[in-house]
């Protein structure tokens, strides 16, 4: 049985609603005001969590120049970017979370965090996190994931490039470490990913292998591959955000602007809402268009010992007369009595055989 927790106030799990994170990133650009107001738009959407990254280019990485701190990738948006730079313009101030989670508090959303290093973790203890995220790259950092473990709190890890050995060693060192309430997140760490690489047949496998919780870290550009994800067990959605794609920023090409994240929010419930049960037959709602179903009409006046056949009977709308199944049986017989014509058919009309 896959257990349900509480991330704050909101219900996660199976037979839950999608928890939806809406992941600020490094798209505040420097600004502690735009890291302000995506905390008010990400409410006003109906986001139930803004999600911060906790690190400096000194936790994350070297100041070095070496050629293996230069992203060499000609397809990544941070080609020829060096990486302490590039995460000394991306790291939210750690000054600006206290205000950050006053707001989202004050918007009434969680506010948790990606810790990067055992110091980001003691810091955002101090400010009585609700949750954990393990960022994908990290999950190969098994201290970090022992450090978070050992708070006791809720914790989101994304599966990104690891293996299902890697995936399973992290969840071991958690729950060995006393983490007893987790969600992994299916994920591809690729900045845009491609539909194609989403590979979301992997969330029914996950959570059966592991039985855990599953969600979705996505960075595909759009909303598809997360509303995809929930007919196939995802139960939460985590997506980057940003007030504007054309302000720039450094996620800023694979975020949601506030008007896609709303269109997420509002067709993930619809989504999840879809699923229902297990059954077929009407639903309650359809039981009412049954009568507009076909059944048996005559459709010419008829005599008393008149053979029936396709010209005085037709299988029409609505339901009132026998069902559609008699009509071979009927055809051929006399009928054994007077009928006027637009008659729904009844079988008492032919004698049994």
């Amino acid at each position: 049985m896959i257990n349900k927790f509480k991330i704050g106030k909101f219900q996660i799990g199976e037979g839950c609603s999608p928890f939806i994170i809406a992941e600020m990133s490094g798209n505040h650009n420097q600004s502690l005001k735009r890291a302000l107001k995506i905390v008010d738009l990400a409410a006003a959407a109906g986001a139930h969590a803004i999600k911060l990254q906790t690190y400096t280019a000194d936790t994350i990485t070297l100041n070095s120049q070496r050629s293996e701190f230069v992203i060499k990738d000609k397809n990544s948006l941070w080609y020829n970017k060096n990486l302490y730079d590039l995460y000394t313009l991306a790291h939210t101030p750690w000054d600006w979370h206290q205000p950050i989670m006053e707001r989202a508090k004050k918007n009434n959303i969680e506010c948790f965090s990606s810790p990067f290093d055992e110091t980001a973790v003691d810091f955002l203890e101090k400010l009585n996190v609700p949750a954990y995220k393990i960022a994908s790259f990290e999950i190969n950092h098994i201290p970090l994931i022992e450090k978070v473990a050992s708070t006791g709190k809720p914790m989101i890890i994304s599966t990104g490039m690891a293996s299902e050995l890697e995936i399973k060693e992290a969840l071991n060192a958690a729950k060995k470490a006393g983490a007893k309430k987790i969600v992994l997140l299916k994920c591809t760490s690729d900045y845009p990913s491609s539909p194609i690489n989403s590979n979301l047949n992997a969330i029914p496998y996950l959570k059966k292998k592991f039985k855990i919780n599953i969600g979705l870290s996505d960075h595909t550009m759009g909303i598809g591959v997360p509303l995809a994800s929930i007919a196939l067990g995802a139960c939460v959605i985590e997506k980057h955000i940003t007030l504007n794609k054309n302000d720039g920023g450094v996620d800023s090409k694979f975020s949601l602007d506030i008007d896609d994240l709303s269109l997420l929010v509002k067709e993930a419930n619809s989504a999840w809402l879809s699923l229902g049960q297990k059954k077929l037959g009407p639903s309650k709602s359809e039981k009412k268009s049954l009568k507009y179903r076909r059944s048996i009409y005559i459709i010419s006046n008829m005599k008393k010992g008149e053979i029936i056949n396709s010209n005085n009977i037709k299988i029409v709308r609505p339901s009132l007369g026998v069902h559609p199944r008699h009509y071979n049986s009927i055809i051929g017989r006399k009928i054994n009595c007077n009928v006027k014509i637009n008659t729904p058919f009844n079988l008492k009309f032919i004698n049994k055989k």
